[in-house]
């Protein structure tokens, strides 16, 4: 098999536009034909997802994997940082954590790490037709330079061409590219093809002048530039999502509300909810007031006693509470649920220093931090409680809490094992409070609706998320063809553009 096409996209700063990029180059050369792979050296994100290899990587890898049309594997991000303090994180090595490393400690260790990135990239190379690398945060991070594996140590090291990406929106795009390439070294200047601009709206021709000035400043071409995508969906690699893509709910809409704790996990568990044109959904953040709503969700967390003693802190107990005397329904998934229980005991100092903690105490658990992290896709339905068999739920679980007690009697869901079913979750006696292990328990549109129901909101429209998704990579696909050379960009490498 001949070497595969390969291309490094690089940003100008985080959220230029990298992931969203590679998302689209993805699709675009997938309606060529090609077998694509996306491929991040390192990523540091809270939100993840469980791979065919039964391993965990970025959620942004996963989504360019359903881009491209193949399974997302631990190969296509072999290095995941997921922060539990802020000078401190948990290292993911080929789908598995390995240890909870301060910084400086990680430093250490990243010869190590970037040797686990070559054999994933040499396994990818050997595979696929074509290699989309996406880099973290910028290239011009001077302090990051020494040991780098995340973005030109890692193009150096494997010889792959790159484009840098800005984000016009944001202003200072020229500054960005050009301060940008000036503080590359010689090496790594050379290896820069050009410039895509993204997120770009107006009259391209007032745009026309400076294009043409930074082609004849940098002797480097712009490949395209991209028009802001208003309402685009994709699922965030880490960051809260802006509110861009969000629905606005008219009257009578179900009030959700959700606390955004500091080391809040896989929040795109909630994007269902706020694509959703009935639902009203808000996220609260530190010293905001807790609005009242229908329905409290609180979502997966990375450091879950620390996002607790933040919640009280923040008055969440006390409303919660308010809110369940009323009639009010509560959600947890993953760390939310862990925190509905009567206690959180981490012995291992796994997320943090060795000890335990009283939970909310609304559902009779305990729940014990284990070592080993499950990790698992799943399927299966909801309780009959809850909706029933024709409700199906898809998702995935990422935890290395344990849960026991009599609470776990009354299960929310009910999930494919072998050749039978395994309960999952909980719901209270009242009917008024559910907590799941599974991510995604909103994805899927007849759980959706059923979830919605018993929040109280009835004859709920049908939200299809997978069906938005794949129309906003198709959109985002088609822009990618019309704004960008790609023939230029790949060096006329590419096969002629199918018919779709």
């Amino acid at each position: 098999m001949s070497p595969p096409i390969t291309l490094m996209v690089q940003g100008t700063t985080s959220d230029a536009g990298k992931s969203t990029l590679v998302a689209g180059l993805a699709r675009a050369l997938r309606r060529r034909g090609l077998r694509v792979a996306p491929f991040k050296p390192q990523n540091m994100a809270l939100n993840s997802a469980v791979t065919v290899d039964g391993g965990e990587i970025g959620r942004a890898q996963a989504l360019q994997a359903l881009a491209a049309g193949v399974e997302p594997h631990t190969d296509f991000n072999p290095v995941l940082l997921k922060p539990s303090s802020d000078i401190g994180a948990q290292v993911i090595i080929h789908g598995r954590a390995i240890a909870s490393l301060s910084a400086r400690d990680y430093h250490a260790y990243k010869p190590t790490a970037m040797a686990a990135v070559m054999q994933s990239w040499d396994r990818l190379c050997a595979q696929y037709e074509a290699v989309l690398v996406e880099g973290a945060g910028s290239p011009a991070e001077i302090n990051l330079r020494d040991r780098d594996i995340a973005n030109m140590g890692f193009a150096e090291a494997a010889d792959v061409p790159v484009v840098l990406v800005a984000d016009i929106d944001r202003g200072g795009v020229f500054a960005h590219l050009v301060g940008t390439l000036e503080l590359l070294s010689p090496s790594e200047q050379v290896r820069v093809k050009g410039f895509v601009i993204n997120r770009f709206r107006g009259d391209i021709g007032l745009l026309q002048s400076g294009l043409d000035w930074l082609e004849a400043r940098t002797g480097r071409k712009v490949f395209g530039v991209l028009p802001y995508l208003h309402g685009l969906f994709l699922d965030a690699e880490d960051a809260l999502a802006d509110g861009a893509a969000d629905v606005k709910a008219g009257e009578g809409a179900l009030r959700v509300v959700a606390p955004v704790y500091p080391r809040v996990s896989n929040h795109t568990d909630l994007d269902a909810l706020r694509l959703h044109p009935q639902v009203d959904f808000r996220w609260v953040g530190p010293g905001q007031p807790i609005p009242p709503a229908d329905l409290i969700v609180l979502p997966g967390s990375k450091s879950v006693q620390a996002d607790l003693a933040w919640l009280r802190a923040q008055g969440w107990e006390a409303a919660i509470r308010r809110h369940l005397r009323y009639g009010g329904k509560l959600v947890g998934i993953c760390g939310g649920f862990q925190m509905l229980g009567r206690s959180l005991a981490d012995p291992l100092g796994l997320e943090g220093a060795p000890g335990a903690r009283g939970g909310l105490g609304w559902l009779d658990m305990e729940t014990v931090l284990e070592a080993e992290k499950q990790l698992v896709n799943a399927t299966g339905h909801l309780d009959a409680a809850l909706g029933g068999e024709a409700a199906v739920v898809a998702g995935y679980e990422i935890h290395m809490g344990v849960s026991r007690g009599a609470a776990l009697q009354r299960p929310a869901l009910w999930l494919a094992s072998g050749e039978g079913l395994r309960a999952d979750g909980a719901v209270s006696d009242d009917g008024q409070i559910l907590g799941t292990y599974l991510h995604g328990l909103f994805d899927s549109p007849d759980a959706l609706a059923a979830l919605l129901d018993w929040a109280g909101l009835k004859n709920a429209h049908r939200v299809d998320l997978a069906a938005r998704r794949e129309a906003d990579l198709d959109r985002l696909a088609d822009a990618v063809e019309t704004y960008c050379d790609l023939d230029a960009l790949f060096d006329n490498l590419l096969p002629a553009k199918s018919s779709r």
